[in-house]
């Protein structure tokens, strides 16, 4: 059975979580992958500011950051769990992208969470064709499941 963990460091109440959750479990069945967990954790900007500064060098607020706990996806808990890893989401940085690429809240948070999703399973878009792979099956699986692009 695949899990995700929820966690919300934030004072906002994010109703959206249910569906995040669902098209994540939708992804990972789509990715054939079973007794898999891993966690979501919304944050605040200084959160994820402190992230990004502290592990990547980068001395700024970004949206999304993964971390990975084994790029070679065989880590398995005592369980039998294979634990991908955390997936961080700064929530107001997901509110100011969505309505400057004029989408829904609910588009912006699902594509940030599968977004992460497949950077815990390796994939990047440091190069075109990485990010071609990468990009189109996060957009199969919101487009499948129904999230779209859709003006708010």
């Amino acid at each position: 059975m695949n899990v995700i963990n929820f966690n919300n460091l934030t004072n906002e109440n994010i109703p959206e979580e249910d569906t995040i959750n669902k098209v994540l479990l939708y992804a990972m069945k789509k990715e054939k992958l079973d007794s898999t967990c891993f966690d979501v954790i919304f944050v605040d900007e200084d959160y994820i500011h402190n992230l990004n500064k502290t592990y990547r060098g980068i001395d700024r607020v970004t949206d999304v950051i993964t971390f990975a706990l084994d790029d070679d996806k065989d880590m398995i808990n005592g369980s039998g769990i294979d634990m991908l890893g955390d997936i961080y989401i700064c929530v107001p940085r997901a509110h100011e992208q969505a309505k400057e690429y004029g989408h829904s809240f609910l588009r912006e948070i699902c594509f940030l969470a599968v977004h992460g999703f497949y950077h815990l399973l390796g994939y990047d878009h440091q190069t075109k064709e990485e990010e071609k792979v990468m990009f189109g099956k996060q957009e199969e699986v919101l487009k499948e499941y129904g999230i779209t692009r859709e003006k708010k």
